[in-house]
């Protein structure tokens, strides 16, 4: 294939007639590998319906993450951005995407390499920083995720959130992101629904969330089992919980390790078992939450006023900060194995559930 850019610059830019994402799949014989839970999306007009989402890009620039065949590529190139950058983190894909740069002279950049370790401090140029008060920046982040990378990936990026670094060290980077379609339910669950877990807390205190449409599963190949979900992220200018995300992450994470029970059950793992009734108490005590409600049904205040008295008592006792629960039951369970106890093999509710 001999790719042209059109001469001189014109109003607006249109890629040049390229082979079909299916041709390209053919041509450099590329298979969605399962254990990279890899799924193509070729339907153009999906793609593009996904890049609508992430708001104007004219003149933007964007990092696509996990770009694979170049779908959401030429959606992408076809809005108008001024930059793209791809990382790609399987090598099959690259020469695919080479064809695309070649396509859009000076406008993309590749990277082989994982998003999970890239800098994305370096991603940008200076220029483009905005104080984190002030409107996002004209930087976007896009993505048709696998699976498997998708929900550490989303806590990574919450965290650099939270301390305005990697992508956001340029201000309020916005997020366009595909998930499993009960993923994206649970990133937008508000308090009692079913769905609401750990990651809606995180997702919610830091940015507002929008579920933005459903895609149907056969609109993949392969198709997967499940519906995948666009969700939107743009970081808020205030976190709702003006704590560190370490001790956010710890109480939500605590509140949510038994979430079928009452919410002081999950609050109890917080603190090492010589004193710990009494700590519990004293904690929901002073946040004033109900402790026979369910983890779910914990409103967004409620769970700041929980990590608010969570800190003072470790300001007061900074061991308790360190205090692993898991640890515990780990230590437990060896001392009982050592004592060859009758019960060595016996596990206890708690350390099932966990």
């Amino acid at each position: 294939f001999c790719l042209m850019a059109a001469p001189g610059k014109v109003a607006a830019f249109r890629l040049p007639p390229l082979p079909t994402i299916g041709e390209i799949i053919k041509l450099f014989r590329l298979k969605a590998l399962k254990q990279l839970s890899q799924n193509f999306l070729l339907d153009l007009r999906l793609t593009d319906k996904i890049v609508q989402q992430a708001g104007k890009l004219k003149n933007a620039h964007v990092c696509e993450v996990g770009p694979g065949p170049g779908g959401i590529t030429r959606s992408i190139l076809s809005a108008g951005v001024e930059q793209l950058l791809l990382i790609e983190k399987d090598s099959r894909f690259i020469p695919g995407l080479q064809m695309l740069s070649e396509a859009a002279p000076g406008k993309v950049r590749i990277v082989h390499g994982d998003i999970l370790t890239y800098k994305m401090e370096k991603a940008f140029p200076k220029h483009l920083k905005k104080s984190w008060e002030d409107e996002p920046p004209n930087i976007h982040i896009i993505g048709n995720l696998p699976f498997s990378v998708s929900t550490p990936l989303i806590i990574k990026w919450l965290e650099n959130v939270s301390k305005r670094d990697g992508p956001f060290i340029y201000g309020r980077t916005q997020m366009t992101l595909t998930f499993q379609k009960e993923v994206g339910e649970r990133l937008t669950a508000n308090p009692g629904s079913k769905q609401r877990s750990r990651l809606s807390v995180m997702a919610q205190h830091l940015c507002t969330v929008e579920n933005c449409f459903v895609i149907p599963g056969e609109a993949f190949v392969p198709k997967p089992e499940v519906d995948v979900a666009v969700v939107h992220f743009t970081p808020l200018v205030q976190p709702k919980i003006q704590q560190p995300f370490e001790l956010v992450e710890k109480v939500v994470q605590s509140v949510f390790q038994f979430r079928r029970k009452y919410c002081f059950r999950g609050v109890e793992t917080l603190f090492p078992e010589n004193g710990r009734l009494k700590r519990t108490e004293q904690l929901m005590m002073t946040a004033n939450v109900d402790p026979t409600l369910r983890p779910f049904q914990l409103s967004m205040s409620q769970f700041r006023s929980l990590c608010n008295a969570y800190r003072k008592m470790c300001d007061e006792d900074p061991s308790l900060f360190v205090f692993n629960y898991r640890e515990e039951l780990r230590q437990k369970k060896m001392k009982r194995r050592l004592l060859g106890s009758t019960g060595q093999l016996e596990q206890t509710e708690e350390e099932n559930q966990l």
